[in-house]
């Protein structure tokens, strides 16, 4: 299927919505942490709506295993990252993944 790529990875821009979505956590955080970390700068159209892109959302991802999975304070997650702590994308691609089984797996145990 050399074909199979979905609607998600032609898009070039992503709403604050969409990204709140993806990240599950609520629109005015990723304001916040737009303003709290120098480093994360959406495109703005001509009427200020945010548009993140693909390296956007990567960044905020960072962001968050920073602060909420590994409990970094927002003064020690910018130490972090100002050191190039950065985790590399294929660890980032195998947490991701593995968060999206924890939450299908919450759906799951919640149903039952």
């Amino acid at each position: 299927m050399p074909n199979d790529t979905s609607d998600d990875d032609l898009k070039r821009y992503y709403s604050i919505g969409e990204v709140a979505k993806k990240l599950d956590v609520n629109t005015s955080l990723i304001r916040f942490w737009e303003n709290e970390f120098s480093h994360i700068k959406p495109n703005k159209n001509s009427r200020g709506d945010r548009r993140f892109t693909k390296e956007n959302i990567q960044q905020l991802r960072e962001v968050y295993h920073l602060v909420r999975e590994r409990g970094f304070t927002l003064d020690g997650a910018r130490k972090e990252i100002a050191a190039g702590g950065k985790t590399d994308n294929g660890k980032q691609q195998v947490i991701d993944s593995l968060l999206k089984v924890r939450r299908r797996l919450e759906e799951l145990q919640k149903k039952a």
